[in-house]
């Protein structure tokens, strides 16, 4: 697990110059390099910063709050690459005080080719070596639960969606996925993870970057069965497999369905998870697309009204139209 140098110098110059509505506009542009359904990852075009993928994260509120967030950023990357042996690219992060006084944290990673990412190379390789690409991630994961079911003290949890994992040395003229084949884990800003029951990231970050407006509805039914998904492999998998809907591909679930169940009857029969069905995944994705659609239209409400009418500043990066 390599750990990263930052430039915290152009970092903060190009936090100064930020343009939160238009990254690419800010005094030191930068380029988007993928969206999620809550941040946005960019790379800071200025030596220095060319080549790595940035994360911002502006949802503190007080010093205090970003270094307790920044033990168990550590420590959870500490968990999956020194505990349980899932590859992390070479990362790092830089914390500062911006010119208005907000904490800012930023995550940095290596940058990896686009098309190594799971959720592009799904569209390059073969029906059949898709299936075997999910395998594998299944493969990792259940390394993940292996590891919380032979303690109690740790528990981990872990967002296993296919765009999460890279492929290395992943070559998209001669596209290619086998058993042996090494994957990455690219996404740990969410560091997900419970010591003696407690959770060790408070939920109520989640909420930081949420409309005032709606920040009560989502912690009264949403947070909690948000955060305890990531620890439950069953809605894990499920979860994945759904991620194929929204990247277009509803033609591989049966498929998918089958695969995932064979393996949590062989390969992770240990583990004792229920098996998943074609309208669970169905039912799942419906109510998960509608719910990050409805978040990111309040979300853009919120910037108009904070931004237009109350002429004050909206720190958050929005991601751009999702396709779903």
């Amino acid at each position: 697990m390599g750990v990263l140098q930052i430039d915290l110098d152009h970092l903060q110059a190009f936090e100064r110059g930020l343009d939160p509505q238009h990254v690419e506009r800010s005094a030191i542009p930068a380029r988007v390099l993928g969206y999620g359904e809550i941040s946005t990852v960019f790379e800071v075009q200025v030596d220095g910063l060319r080549h790595l993928a940035c994360k911002r994260l502006p949802i503190f509120q007080t010093p205090a709050e970003m270094e307790t967030y920044t033990a168990a950023y550590e420590e959870y990357n500490r968990l999956l690459n020194g505990e349980i042996g899932i590859t992390i690219p070479p990362h790092g992060y830089a914390s500062f005080l911006s010119d208005t006084g907000r904490p800012v944290f930023y995550i940095v990673q290596q940058q990896l080719p686009s098309e190594s990412v799971g959720h592009r190379a799904m569209h390059v390789l073969p029906h059949e070596q898709v299936l075997v690409l999910v395998r594998r991630i299944l493969g990792e994961l259940r390394q993940v639960w292996a590891f919380n079911q032979r303690q109690d003290r740790v528990q981990i949890g872990i967002d296993g969606q296919i765009s999460n994992w890279a492929i290395a040395g992943f070559d998209p003229g001669h596209p290619h996925v086998d058993e042996q084949t090494r994957l990455l884990y690219v996404d740990t800003s969410t560091p997900l993870f419970r010591v003696q029951g407690v959770e060790q990231l408070d939920p109520e970050l989640f909420l930081r970057s949420a409309p005032s407006f709606l920040a009560w509805v989502l912690r009264r039914f949403f947070l909690a069965d948000v955060v305890n998904r990531y620890y439950d492999l069953h809605r894990v998998a499920v979860d994945l497999i759904a991620n194929f809907y929204k990247e277009q591909r509803p033609e591989f679930i049966p498929d998918l369905v089958r695969t995932v169940n064979e393996f949590l009857t062989t390969e992770a029969a240990a583990l004792d998870v229920e098996p998943v069905s074609e309208q669970e995944v169905r039912s799942y994705y419906r109510e998960d697309a509608f719910i990050w659609s409805f978040y990111l239209t309040a979300r853009r409400i919120d910037r108009f009204l904070r931004t237009r009418l109350l002429r004050r500043e909206y720190p958050y990066i929005l991601p751009g139209q999702i396709k779903r």
